[in-house]
C-alpha cells in the first residue's frame, strides 16, 4: 500500500462529506511581514498596533487575506491537489480577527457535484469553514474547483448547489470594538469618507505590478498551497505554472489602496471568478466600481460592496458580446469592506 498522497480526483468526493484538512498553522508578526513584502500592501488598521488602537481595537490584526489564504491552503490537498483551475467564489464571510499568535485550521462540507461533458472532469463545490485555537469560526466560503477524473466510468449524481448573490449587508460581522469616530485619515493616507463615493464610481487604481516566477512561487509555498499548476512545469500541457489565484486577489487588493486606502477591513466576499490564467511575466493592474453602500452599527463604520477586476496589460472592457470574459481579464471580485463615515 503506497503511503504517498496522489490526492483526490473527481469521482472520490461525495455529497455532504466533510473532510478536516490537516495541519493546523499558528499565524504571526512572519506572516505580516512576507504578506506586506509580497504585495503592496499598506492598510493602516493592519500595518499599525497604534491606529488600530485608536479605531478600538486591542492591537492590529493580522491582514483579513492572511486569513484567507492560510484557510485556502490548508484545503487544497484534499480538494485542489489535482485541480485543472479553480473557479469561483460565493457566500464569504470574515467572522473574527486574527491575531498574532492564533491557530488556524479548516474543514470543508462538498455541497456541489457535476461531471463535465467531456467526462475527464467535473466541477466539485465545497463549503470552508476556518477556525482559531478557540473553536471560533473566523472565516467561512464557498468556492468551486474543477477537478480532473482519475479514471473513465459512471459519474456521481449532479447536484448543483444554490448559492446567495451577496452577503446582505445585515448579515456583516464588524469586530468588537471597532470604532471610526476618531478615525486617522492622515495616518490612513486618503481623506475619503464613506459619503464621498458614489454607487456606479469607478476607480481606476493606476500601478501596477509585473508578477515574477519566483515570487508567485514564493507566495504559495507561504500558504503550503501544493497545488501542481503553480510550482510543475509539467503539469499544464503549455509548459507554464499557473499563478495561484489568491497572488492576483492580494496583488488587486493591495494596489486598490490607491483610490480605497479607508477601505480597511473585507468583512465579505460576495463573488468572484478567476477569468483567465495569470503567468509569469503578465503585469496586474486593477480598477474598483463601487456597487453599494450600507451603515453598520458600530460607530463610525460603513460599509461599501466592491468590484475589484484585475487585468493584464492594458486591455479595456470586460465582456464581449455574449458576455464572456475578455482575454485580458484577470480576476472579478465582488465584496464588501469596512470604511469610516
Amino acid at each position: 500500500m503506497s503511503k504517498t498522497n496522489s490526492g483526490r480526483f473527481f469521482e472520490d468526493y461525495r455529497i455532504g462529506e466533510v473532510i478536516e484538512h490537516a495541519v493546523p498553522r499558528t499565524v504571526g508578526a512572519g506572516e505580516r511581514a512576507l504578506y506586506h513584502a509580497l504585495y503592496p500592501a499598506r492598510g493602516a488598521l493592519y500595518s499599525s498596533d497604534e491606529f488600530a488602537r485608536n479605531c478600538g481595537l486591542s492591537a492590529s490584526p493580522l491582514d483579513d487575506l492572511i486569513a484567507f489564504h492560510v484557510v485556502f491552503g490548508k484545503t487544497v490537498p484534499d480538494i485542489s491537489l489535482n485541480a485543472i483551475a479553480n473557479l469561483g467564489y460565493a457566500e464569504g464571510r470574515w467572522l473574527a480577527p486574527v491575531w498574532s499568535g492564533d491557530t488556524l485550521r479548516a474543514s470543508s462540507e462538498v455541497i456541489g457535484l457535476k461531471q463535465n461533458s467531456n467526462g475527464k472532469s467535473g466541477v466539485v463545490w465545497v463549503r470552508t469553514t476556518g477556525v482559531n485555537q478557540h473553536g471560533v469560526a473566523v472565516l467561512s466560503y464557498v468556492r468551486w474547483v474543477m477537478v480532473k477524473r482519475r479514471a473513465d466510468g459512471a459519474a456521481p449524481e449532479t447536484v448543483i448547489p444554490t448559492l446567495a448573490d451577496g452577503v446582505l449587508a445585515r448579515d456583516l460581522i464588524v469586530p468588537d470594538g471597532l470604532d471610526f469616530t476618531d478615525y486617522d485619515f492622515t495616518q490612513a493616507g486618503e481623506p475619503h469618507r464613506l459619503g464621498d463615493y458614489q454607487i456606479g464610481e469607478v476607480i481606476d487604481h493606476v500601478d501596477g505590478v509585473t508578477v515574477e516566477e519566483a515570487e508567485h512561487m514564493l507566495a504559495t509555498r507561504l500558504w503550503q498551497n501544493t497545488a501542481k499548476v503553480h510550482f510543475d512545469a509539467t503539469a499544464r500541457a503549455d509548459g507554464t505554472r499557473l499563478i495561484y489565484g489568491g497572488h492576483v486577489i492580494s496583488l488587486a487588493r493591495a494596489l486598490s489602496f490607491n483610490g480605497l486606502a479607508n477601505a480597511q477591513m473585507i468583512v465579505a466576499l460576495n463573488g468572484g471568478a478567476h477569468a483567465n490564467p495569470c503567468l509569469s511575466g503578465d503585469t496586474v493592474r486593477a480598477w474598483s466600481e463601487v456597487l453599494d453602500m450600507a451603515p453598520t452599527d458600530a460607530p463610525g463604520v460603513g460599509a461599501i460592496r466592491l468590484r475589484l477586476v484585475a487585468v493584464k496589460g492594458g486591455g479595456e472592457g470586460l465582456k464581449d458580446a455574449n458576455g464572456k470574459y475578455l482575454p485580458h481579464v484577470l480576476l472579478d471580485l465582488d465584496y464588501w469592506a469596512l470604511v469610516p463615515t
